[in-house]
């Protein structure tokens, strides 16, 4: 178990990603669905948000920060991040994508701790958009995080809600870019290329740093400082590998979908347990 700011911790250790990668293995292995390197790829940017950045004294508390999930595919780096917090315990995360499961592929805001319903991409951004408004016109002290994958880029949503963002000032907003530079179809510079990314997002008018995602304090001295920046919404580019930590799966685009046999999952939890895969 770890703790987070719910309990007044002010440090990721370096178990908490390995203890969420492997969740993600033995529950996507125990369901037989892919999705697996996605999931993968953002564990330690999970773990930093969780760990240590986002304030959320409760659930239901009106002034918690907010979390979007906006590559919502990703969910089951999500639901092990709740396991671990103890918001849901070993016979509810053993229902992750069985019938009637609040613990589908995708979040849903039923389940407590998801704020909101995310997927569809390229929306989740939008999405935070209106929550950062919200909390501006109530006088919360609430921010909002949303991670999206580099792949959202290429929806003409993103650019309408970064847009909008910038022009209200909302810098209570912060959007962290899971930059692993593929989807399912192919690598995102051959799908539709947005390099320079950094570039792109400073014209719009956001104020941008680029990380290691896999880099904990990094990741966690790069969120503090996007939270604090005044006048203006942040964006965190973080660079990724797809499927960090197994071997077989870092950077193979087929593991977008692909759910693993015995052998490859009794590969996969040796290399995160032994490190051999990073």
């Amino acid at each position: 178990m770890f703790q987070s700011n719910l309990t007044g911790n002010g440090r990721v250790s370096d178990d908490l990603p390995k203890s969420i990668r492997r969740i993600i293995l033995e529950q996507a292995h125990r369901a037989n669905v892919g999705h697996i390197g996605s999931a993968l790829s953002i564990a330690d940017i999970i773990a930093v948000l969780y760990g240590e950045i986002l304030n959320l004294p409760s659930r239901r508390d009106p002034d918690r920060d907010r979390f979007i999930l906006s590559k919502g595919h990703a969910a089951l780096a999500l639901y092990a991040a709740f396991r671990i917090l103890g918001w849901i315990d070993e016979e509810k995360i053993n229902t992750y994508c069985c019938d009637s499961s609040l613990l589908g592929v995708h979040p849903e805001h039923a389940l407590p701790g998801v704020d909101f319903c995310s997927g569809s991409l390229g929306m989740g951004l939008s999405i935070g958009v209106g929550s950062a408004v919200g909390g501006k016109l109530g006088n919360s002290s609430r921010r909002v995080f949303v991670l999206l994958s580099d792949a959202e880029c290429n929806e003409g949503s993103v650019w309408e809600a970064a847009m909008f963002a910038a022009h209200h000032r909302l810098d209570n907003l912060v959007a962290l870019i899971d930059l692993n530079g593929q989807q399912a179809f192919g690598k995102t510079k051959d799908v539709l290329d947005l390099h320079p990314l950094n570039k792109k997002w400073e014209a719009f008018g956001w104020h941008v740093r680029e990380v290691d995602g896999h880099d904990c304090q990094a990741l966690a001295q790069a969120m503090g400082k996007a939270s604090a920046h005044a006048d203006k919404p942040a964006v965190l580019i973080c660079q990724t590998t797809f499927g960090k930590g197994v071997s077989f799966m870092e950077g193979q685009i087929p593991w977008h979908y692909l759910p693993m046999n015995e052998q490859q999952f009794a590969q996969a939890l040796r290399e995160i347990e032994s490190g051999d895969g990073q």
